[in-house]
């Protein structure tokens, strides 16, 4: 290699080291994305998070801004798929969400499971757009964690593009991120830490 080829590269690692210091303070806030609330025709409740996404989900329900709810099947483990070939009932997370929600006052009728199982935020898309082929709906809105929404956001867009689905993220307000603050407390380090690194693997096309 050159000199000034090598030398070209090693500042250029170094400004972008330098660039990528800079932007952790904000990194929370970039990762925390939400759209503009509009009515849709669709909510699709992704899985994970424990209370906090179904929980917006209800809310979001009772102030009318869709007329029902959709939750995502999360994934089936294998010894999970042993029990139902033994035919032993053994609640998945999507079932007990739907209890809860359920429990909380929306309608039965009101609250769907999707079939299947998925195992990452870009298998949750593919499924719901799978799911939903046809005219309708028209606009879906999409619940999920506070820094989950901008990789969501991203998957989702994918997934819908050239359907003429108009997709909107909402992040729960029930999250106790603090976006500003996010490298003060550990579960938000590792949050934030691996939604950035699954963010840059999905804007460039290779992540699941």
């Amino acid at each position: 290699m050159f000199p000034s080829a090598g030398r070209t590269l090693r500042i250029t690692a170094l400004a972008l080291s330098v660039a990528s210091l800079l932007f952790l303070p904000f990194a929370g806030r970039f990762l925390d994305h939400d759209d503009p609330l509009e009515r849709a025709d669709v909510m699709f409740v992704l899985a994970g998070g424990g209370i906090e996404r179904w929980l917006e989900a209800v809310d979001l329900y009772n102030e009318g801004w869709a007329p029902g709810i959709v939750l995502s099947p999360g994934s089936v483990g294998s010894l999970e798929a042993v029990l139902q070939a033994r035919g032993i009932r053994f609640p998945r997370e999507g079932d007990l969400t739907r209890e809860a929600i359920i429990s909380s006052g929306v309608p039965p009728e009101a609250v769907t499971i999707l079939p299947g199982s998925v195992d990452n935020t870009a298998h949750e898309a593919s499924a719901l757009r799978q799911t939903l082929q046809g005219p309708d709906p028209r606009r879906i809105l999409v619940v999920t964690s506070t820094y989950h929404t901008r990789r969501t956001g991203l998957a989702f867009r994918r997934a819908f593009a050239g359907s003429g689905v108009d997709v909107r993220i909402r992040g729960s307000r029930y999250s106790d991120a603090t976006p500003g603050r996010w490298w003060r407390r550990r579960p938000e380090i590792r949050f934030v830490t691996s939604e950035l690194q699954k963010y840059v693997l999905y804007a460039v096309g290779i992540g699941d």
